[in-house]
């Protein structure tokens, strides 16, 4: 708009004005009046700070002198359609908002700015110089005509306030940046830390396969080749057209034949990619004759299911021969155990021993010495056990051994301990047939182990459980589920009456630590202290019974916490005062037609010792090293008792290479029985 305010005194003032004053009040004729004095300038305001002594030196000269009410201001604006309109209002009707300022320095009148203080208030856009003059106006005429100018202090303040966050936003975004690359780099350090720069295989820096990262492309190409030669050559087949037929056959076995053990381009040979290209024409032109994509699509599902049944019949046989290779004994060891046999009864020690057994039959039934029992079939293996726990005791004269084995075995183990027996600890060796009381009528395993149903369960291939059905089973097949050595702990306080308690050891574990120390835990009246298994929901009670059978599930809970055998501490006098052998008993017929678990000793030992088990620390023994490669090392290295459970043996070709030092430097290579039977580290 365009203000000219016009004086009726003696001289005339035109002052030429551009502004904006949203809402019209200025063109009303009666504005209500309103004191300046009442006037309260905003705070926190740039454009305002600016203006207060403006607007003390304008206040007067606009409400109090007399002679500037009565000015008139002319405005020129234009409406909505374009046209030019005028209007008229005195200056005193204008409402306290709009202040005179004098905008140059000293009494020059006629030099004044009109400034709408509603307009601050308003949330509105306006333009932060209103001075938009005509090109045809002179410098005098500038001179003569102030400019309106409009400071919006709600407007700075916000743009303020963007500054201010967009500036905070810039150092949030440079931080996170910066902490970003720190990560990278220390991630990256510790992958460079932990990178095994050795190479398996023949390495050498001036083989093909180094000079790209696509090292097997080629090979990659003719392995697919191979697939779409089959389903075009079976497709060919099906609609007679025999020369494409041969055609894509020859060139099929081509690729095979030049493929070969080739495990990357390095190792294809130099007519591999002309190969690749005769497969390439031949595959251009079963295309061009036979192609369909319904048809072929048929095919490839056709040949994933073919493929799939045979990864699954090979996952069947890998777990057989897996489960083979772990529970047959080895040649060496069969060897081992023959000549020390043979030796046994060829030199005479079997009446020898006899006497010499009667002289240490004190220390067999003393209660104040530290006792282990072993029961075992394995020779080496118990060798194992008796040297680690030997070596690493503090008072080895005070440790016994009770070593139970079979009647195939006894000579053996009676010939090993005879020529190397530890020094000063004591070894007794028993036959578990020369327990008498262990029959059929006593023993609820022995009974049902003669029993129709479980000859066959065992014996017989067309069983609907036998290996032919399936690899659920397998485990459950294991001989030594038929031998009572594997029962033999349930019997600790018949086997020895005199003793009050007793350390039960698997053949299968190490001993890195002096295991004295054991016979002074508090126990707080249980019977077995063990190690438990639980993480999480795994080895709790429901992975090993059968909790769908209501005899399970009202008696036991299925999120209890299993534990292991292979290192138990047992007290013998709780267990005969809890008649712990009767509640296995009890147990073991209820499952004669194994519904409420499958065979083995750990679950019958779970129910029989439920509630009755103190929890040891787990530093005591260490569990998983016969089929878990990636244990902590440095718990292994800190157990007392680590525990080869599995089917990587230790002794056997299966086991882990990098678990395998922990025993085998307990064994005694250079014994003349070991290198007769080729038995080497």
């Amino acid at each position: 708009m365009t203000f000219s305010i016009c004086s009726v005194h003696a001289f005339l003032c035109l002052v030429l004005l551009h502004a904006v004053h949203v809402g019209g009040a200025i063109f009303e004729s009666q504005a209500p009046h309103r004191e300046l004095k009442a006037y309260r300038p905003l705070q926190d305001c740039r454009g305002c700070n600016n203006l207060e002594d403006a607007h003390a030196s304008s206040a007067a000269a606009l409400h109090y002198d007399p002679d500037l009410k009565d000015v008139n201001i002319v405005a020129t604006y234009s409406d909505h359609y374009g046209h030019m309109r005028l209007g008229r209002v005195k200056m005193g009707d204008l409402s306290s908002s709009w202040v005179l300022e004098n905008q140059v320095s000293g009494k020059k009148k006629g030099s004044q700015l009109v400034i709408a203080r509603d307009s601050f208030q308003n949330n509105t856009r306006m333009e932060d110089t209103a001075s938009h003059s005509t090109t045809n106006q002179s410098d005098e005429t500038d001179n003569q005509f102030p400019h309106v100018e409009f400071a919006n202090p709600a407007k700075l303040k916000r743009q303020i306030l963007r500054q201010e966050r967009r500036g905070q936003r810039t150092l949030e975004l440079i931080q996170q940046q910066k902490e970003t690359d720190e990560q990278m780099q220390e991630a990256a350090i510790e992958k460079s830390t932990n990178f095994e720069n050795s190479v398996i295989g023949t390495y050498s820096i001036w083989r093909r396969d180094y000079e790209s990262p696509n090292a097997d492309a080629i090979l990659k190409l003719m392995r697919d080749q191979i697939i779409m030669a089959k389903a075009y050559a079976n497709i060919a087949k099906s609609k007679n057209v025999t020369n494409l037929y041969a055609f894509l056959m020859q060139q099929y076995g081509e690729n095979q034949r030049v493929i070969g053990k080739a495990t990357s381009d390095a190792d294809l040979p130099s007519s591999a990619l002309d190969q690749a290209k005769a497969m390439g024409h031949a595959l251009s032109l079963a295309k061009d004759e036979l192609y369909d994509c319904h048809e072929l699509a048929k095919k490839f599902r056709a040949m994933l299911q073919s493929t799939e049944r045979n990864v699954d019949g090979l996952k069947k046989k890998g777990t057989f021969l897996i489960q083979l290779a772990a529970k047959t004994f080895p040649k060496p060891l069969h060897c081992l155990s023959l000549q020390l046999a043979a030796d046994y009864f060829i030199l005479g020690f079997n009446k020898e021993d006899a006497v010499k057994e009667d002289v240490s039959r004190k220390k067999f039934e003393d209660p104040s010495l530290y006792h282990y029992a072993i029961f075992s079939d394995n020779v080496l293996a118990t060798s194992v056990v008796v040297n680690s726990t030997v070596l690493n005791a503090k008072e080895p004269q005070k440790h016994v051994f009770h070593i139970v084995t079979d009647k195939l075995n006894f000579a053996a183990m009676k010939m090993w301990f005879r020529i190397s027996a530890p020094a000063d600890a004591t070894i007794q060796v028993e036959n578990i047939n020369d327990f008498k009381w262990l029959n059929s009528s006593y023993c609820s395993v022995l009974r049902q182990l003669e029993s129709a149903r479980l000859k066959e369960y065992y014996f017989k291939a067309n069983h609907p459980s036998s290996i032919s059905a399936g690899a659920d089973n397998l485990k459950y097949r294991n001989p030594k589920y038929l031998s009572m050595l594997n029962h033999l702990r349930f019997y600790l306080p018949e086997v020895y009456p005199k003793l009050d308690k007793i350390l039960f050891l698997d053949d299968d574990i190490v001993v890195q630590k002096d295991l004295a120390p054991l016979w002074g835990v508090d126990m707080q009246g249980k019977v077995n202290g063990a190690v438990e298994t639980c993480k999480e929901s795994f080895h709790r009670f429901d992975k090993y019974l059968n909790f769908s059978n209501p005899k399970i599930s009202e008696n036991f809970d299925a999120g209890a916490c299993g534990w292991a055998f292979g290192m138990n501490m047992f007290d013998l006098k709780e267990w005969r005062k809890r008649n712990i052998t009767g509640i296995y008993h009890y147990w073991q017929d209820m499952n004669e037609d194994r519904t409420l678990w499958k065979l083995g000793s750990l679950p019958p030992g779970l129910i029989t010792f439920y509630n009755l088990t103190y929890a040891m620390e787990r530093s005591w023994h260490v569990l998983g090293l016969g089929y878990d490669p990636a244990l902590n090392q440095t718990a292994i290295e800190n157990a007392a008792v680590v525990h080869y459970n599995g089917n990587y043996k230790p002794w056997l070709g299966l086991a882990f290479a990098k678990y395998k030092a922990y025993w085998s430097k307990y064994v005694e290579y250079d014994n003349p029985y070991l290198r007769r039977c080729n038995i080497n580290e």
